[in-house]
């Protein structure tokens, strides 16, 4: 470790009033509001974040912010626990056998408008296909070093329209620093 760090200015956001422990968290909650960017998340989406990890809280945390309906869906409970009742999250989906009835039951049969992937699993990316509704967006946060296959007649029926979301950009630290306000986004405080 060094005491001081030479970049570029441009390379710099400020962190305001954060302390040294919450500004540390800007760059993994920047990951986050980048997907949520990428999968244009708006107040009428229904959104299935999957993986409640650092990045999958931050999505959780952007997409609330934006209005959008959030379900979050993960094989550990504390976290999905922790999604809805400190995150804000609308509900949850235990990612088992049975992940895709209530998916449908949650939906009333249509499933998720924007689908996030942040679970660093290739199995889950590819399962996540299946959770998109008709005309859906599905943002594959996770980078993972093997082929992701999906059915593609399945894809195209459905007309769904596949991003993918790495880093973050300037505006997203911005956003971030901003939501950071107490009023904007009490879990972020």
């Amino acid at each position: 470790m060094a005491e001081y760090l030479c970049v570029p200015e441009q390379n710099v956001v400020s962190a305001g009033s954060a302390s040294l422990d919450a500004a540390a968290t800007i760059e993994f909650l920047a990951i986050g509001a980048h997907g949520v960017k990428r999968g244009s998340v708006s107040p009428e989406d229904r959104v299935l974040v999957v993986g409640s990890g650092p990045i999958g809280m931050s999505a959780i945390i952007f997409a609330k912010t934006r209005g959008a309906d959030v379900t979050v869906m993960d094989i550990r409970e504390d976290r999905l626990g922790f999604a809805l009742d400190r995150l804000g999250a609308d509900a949850m989906i235990r990612a088992d056998a049975l992940a895709e009835a209530e998916a449908s039951r949650l939906t009333g049969g249509d499933f998720f408008d924007v689908v996030i992937d942040a679970t660093g699993n290739a199995a889950a990316m590819q399962r996540g296909f299946g959770f998109l509704a008709h005309a859906g967006r599905y943002v594959l946060v996770s980078v993972v070093r093997t082929d992701i296959t999906f059915s593609e007649g399945e894809f195209h029926k459905r007309e769904a329209t596949l991003f993918g979301s790495r880093n973050a950009q300037a505006d997203d630290f911005a956003e971030v620093v901003r939501q950071r306000r107490p009023a904007a986004c009490p879990s972020m405080r």
